[in-house]
């Protein structure tokens, strides 16, 4: 396999050491905008010159962001040119694009490092649909969140506070909104949903909250009742009816979750014989996340392509009722659905949490996490 390798950041540097030793695997072309000297790999600016070279059968994407990504993996498609990509934006943003384009032309597919970094999750979601339905996949799968909410649990951090040691440690970006708005694990669990339900899910029908308005009073009251906040997705199939959504979520002490420490994930899967499965490990990372891309590589080179059949666009329903933890903002309709009050907070009453979302977004100043359902 000769590799055009799109970026060398983090990832795709890490692409780069991984394969350096590897008889099969050959990075030919590495295309950056930095003056980089390589003593095995032709580096350009061009992607053209990836493009246009026959000898390159494989485009690996690390580039990240949307643009000029999408432009460059579809247009590697319709050169024939096979796709591995850890940019789980792209695959959820242009799913119903990329992958039918990728069947059209003969080519594979494969972003295994998109979702859960260094654990492997959507290849073994692949191993598991393949003898068994799934009804339920998510969990954490943002180390960011997990770090900020971990150290103000912990350490009884502010949220400014938290969010500043992460990034001082690299775990969060200077510009933070994609994952402490939920965005990024929003991508994640929509494309985990696809793929273990053999569905495109509709984004617009997917709603996401994030933990960005959580205080350190927020934590402390959920402390003194016995629970610990965590950013958690789900996705969800039973009955041909399928919901997903994403939202600050209160786990009790004896939930795996509510263990999950600094920036680590855990995702689960459940399935009609395994039962519940979950994995636990770095989300992210140069070698952890490189580490997938190469598998995937190998999986090419083994003939597999993607992870399961592309499938028809679906609506999500979010109508299953839980009940939720409010801070920051009342009216006639939350009034009407308060059980118990925590200080100047409320614990509503079961309700959909389409309903909820819905609420939340025209009181945005308001904070809310979802008590978890039984099994997550």
């Amino acid at each position: 396999m000769k590799i055009g390798l799109l970026g060398f950041g983090v990832v795709g540097r890490g692409v780069y050491d991984i394969t350096a030793d590897m008889e099969d695997i050959q990075v030919a072309k590495v295309v950056c905008l930095e003056d980089v000297q390589l003593p095995d790999a032709e580096v350009t600016k061009d992607f053209q010159s990836v493009l246009k070279d026959e000898t390159i059968d494989t485009v690996v994407e690390a580039m990240g962001g949307l643009h000029p990504a999408y432009e460059f993996v579809r247009a590697a498609i319709e050169a024939g040119k096979n796709i591995v990509t850890s940019n789980k934006a792209l695959v959820c943003s242009f799913y119903d694009e990329l992958l039918p384009l990728a069947m059209e032309k003969g080519v594979q597919f494969r972003c295994t490092a998109a979702v859960g970094g260094g654990i492997g999750w959507l290849s073994e979601l692949e191993r598991s649909r393949r003898v068994q339905p799934i009804s339920r996949v998510g969990g954490i799968m943002n180390g960011t969140c997990n770090y900020i909410l971990d150290s103000m649990t912990r350490l009884g951090l502010g949220y400014d506070e938290a969010l500043k040691q992460a990034q001082a440690l690299g775990y969060a970006e200077a510009k933070p909104a994609t994952d402490v708005e939920g965005i990024d694990t929003w991508h994640k669990v929509i494309l985990s949903s696809n793929i273990a339900f053999g569905v495109s899910l509709d984004p617009a029908t997917v709603p996401v909250t994030g933990i960005s308005k959580i205080t350190a009073d927020d934590v402390a009251a959920f402390t003194a009742h016995g629970y610990t906040c965590k950013l958690i997705s789900t996705g969800k199939q039973a009955d041909g009816k399928y919901s997903a959504y994403v939202q600050p979520t209160l786990v009790g002490a004896g939930q795996p979750e509510a263990a999950v420490p600094s920036n680590f994930n855990l995702i689960t899967l459940d399935g009609i014989y395994s039962g519940r499965m979950s994995f636990f490990g770095q989300g992210a990372g140069r070698y952890p996340t490189a580490y997938n891309v190469v598998q995937d590589c190998k999986d090419l080179l083994a003939g597999k392509g993607f992870y399961s059949p592309y499938g028809p666009k679906v609506a999500a329903v979010n109508d299953s009722e839980l009940s939720f933890y409010v801070r920051g903002a009342s009216d006639a309709w939350l009034q009407e659905r308060t059980a118990e009050k925590w200080g100047d907070a409320v614990v509503t009453k079961p309700v959909p949490v389409d309903q909820m979302h819905a609420w939340l977004r025209s009181n945005e100043g308001a904070f809310i996490a979802a008590f978890a359902e039984s099994a997550l």
